[in-house]
């Protein structure tokens, strides 16, 4: 092993040492589940290691909680993601079985365009999902948030751009 990577494994165990029990500590205050905290402090650790930033953090404390605050929100909007689906599946008129892959691959799908939307301001965001999954007209749009059918339309084509450009990339 190299010297530089020596350094790094001993800055992140001295900083594994140091804060992980505050870490996980932490963690639980929010998640009300010792199990998940511990899965999250690792996970935080975890991306410390592929970042390669564990080198003279003059508020490590800061730093991890930044870090697991970031993977809190990525577990919570997954979940409500996954509770949205299934509340869509429970609402369906007809049973539907989907196999394992299937539900796996459209979470997946969800996932990712969650993240081409997330880039988007809430309102061009709400305007998209109405447009989208609604099935709304932009004057039903424009009606239901007190905006012009203009507004809409300019707030509708920079979602699709933004997406288009995501997609592109």
């Amino acid at each position: 092993m190299s010297s530089p990577d020596q350094t790094l494994q001993h800055a992140v165990h001295r900083l594994y040492d140091e804060h992980h029990d505050w870490l996980r500590a932490w963690l639980r205050k929010r998640l009300d589940c010792s199990e998940s905290a511990a899965d999250l402090a690792q996970d935080t650790f975890v991306r410390v290691l592929l970042t390669r930033k564990a080198f003279d953090l003059r508020e490590p404390r800061a730093y991890l909680s930044s870090i697991a605050r970031s993977l809190l929100i990525d577990r919570f909007r997954r979940r409500s993601l996954e509770q949205a689906y299934l509340e869509t599946l429970a609402n369906l008129p007809e049973p539907l079985e989907l196999s394992p892959e299937a539900r796996s691959m459209l979470l997946e799908t969800l996932l990712e365009i969650d993240a081409l939307l997330d880039g988007l301001g809430a309102r061009t965001r709400q305007i998209f999902l109405m447009a989208q999954l609604d099935g709304l007209s932009f004057v039903d749009i424009a009606r239901r948030l007190g905006l012009s059918v203009n507004t809409v339309r300019k707030h509708f084509v920079r979602a699709v751009a933004h997406c288009l450009l995501l997609i592109g990339d």
